[in-house]
């Protein structure tokens, strides 16, 4: 559709023309600016491929207009040019202040306008990170680092517990397991038994699969949360 970046100036001149601006190209380093009568300026930069680069460019002309918009190629080439990802490349730009354009050989779509970014917090969500937190025994993951092992969640802890004591016990009931392995969630450890650790043998008392020898073996037990907290 377009061969260089030049061509998208045309039809988004066209655009803000229609709506009353005087257009100029290649303005202190933007793209294009646009201006309105008393209006600040309103700057757009042009790219064929939605980038860092050309976000980037976005951001710092935002030290000079609060009006700036990014635009790339639309319709056939608007998947290629902004990518599969179109949900998370507006919410970036909504989160960065920025507009976002859809350009057409003959038409031009605003898909985003500018304006100030106020996220709605998720208390919800904030309320169980917190929880996860609060419930994590130690800090026995390295943030950021491509592990090799899963996710050492606070149920993973649990359920690392309980499969100790049935290790070392043989069979236990659910109430001597909350007891013993310090685990309060575990009726429902048990009974989803999500990591295939668990088998029941009759109502109320459980022992070790071999997956649960096996993997119990490969992550470690956790250490109880009485250890933790008399080391911190």
């Amino acid at each position: 559709m377009f061969s260089s970046e030049q061509e998208l100036y045309a039809p988004v001149k066209r655009f803000l023309e229609a709506a009353g601006y005087v257009v100029k190209g290649e303005v202190g380093g933007c793209d294009l600016l646009a201006v309105r009568g008393d209006e600040p300026p309103l700057i757009v930069e042009l790219k064929l491929r939605f980038s860092l680069a050309l976000v980037l460019q976005g951001i710092d002309r935002l030290a000079v207009s609060d009006s700036v918009y990014l635009a790339v190629p639309g319709g056939r080439a608007h998947s290629r040019a902004i990518g599969p990802d179109h949900k998370g490349v507006r919410k970036l730009c909504r989160r960065l202040g920025l507009g976002l354009i859809a350009v057409r050989p003959r038409s031009v779509e605003v898909l985003l306008d500018p304006a100030p970014y106020r996220p709605r917090k998720d208390k919800r969500r904030a309320a169980r990170l917190l929880a996860e937190h609060a419930r994590r025994i130690g800090d026995p993951n390295r943030g950021g680092a491509a592990m090799r092992l899963p996710i050492m969640t606070a149920y993973r802890q649990e359920a690392l517990r309980c499969a100790e004591m049935l290790a070392r016990h043989g069979e236990l009931t659910v109430a001597q397991l909350r007891v013993s392995a310090q685990a309060p969630a575990a009726a429902r450890i048990l009974q989803h038994n999500h990591y295939g650790w668990f088998e029941r043998v009759r109502r109320g008392v459980y022992r070790l699969t071999q997956r649960g020898h096996d993997d119990l073996a490969r992550f470690g037990a956790p250490p109880p949360p009485a250890m933790v907290d008399s080391a911190a």
